[in-house]
């Protein structure tokens, strides 16, 4: 299990919209669970695009929002999708699921390893049919 922070607005449009890739000057081998938090800073270089997505949303910050799967990731190719950035990794994310409640955390760069504490919180929100698909180790 790893965690993933990612600033405003784009955690959001990854937790509530369609956003199923994030982009990052490194690469990843690593494929399985991670959660998607949201950074305490706020990402003001955005376009409409990200505006019309998270209109309307409270844009939570310093907590977990999500669990998801990493399934890929892969150089920039061209095709990937809208949200693809040009020159970037692209960490292809799937079976996204918010948490009901957020989860206030620090939170740290790269893919980090979460606390079993943590953890606990998360599972608590989750159904055991979700938990046990989205959180299970590898592909």
């Amino acid at each position: 299990m790893r965690g993933l922070t990612i600033r405003q607005p784009w955690a959001a449009a990854i937790t509530y919209a369609d956003k199923r890739v994030e982009n990052r000057t490194w690469p990843t081998s690593y494929r399985g669970p991670v959660l998607i938090h949201a950074s305490r800073t706020m990402d003001r270089r955005h376009g409409p695009m990200v505006a019309a997505a998270v209109r309307g949303l409270q844009l939570d910050m310093g907590a977990v929002l999500a669990v998801a799967r990493i399934t890929a990731c892969h150089e920039d190719d061209g095709e990937c999708t809208p949200w693809s950035l040009p020159g970037y990794f692209h960490h292809v994310l799937d079976e996204v699921t918010a948490l009901p409640l957020p989860i206030p955390w620090a939170g740290a760069q790269g893919l980090w390893v979460p606390p079993a504490a943590l953890m606990d919180r998360v599972r608590e929100q989750l159904s055991l049919e979700t938990a046990s698909h989205v959180l299970r180790e590898g592909p």
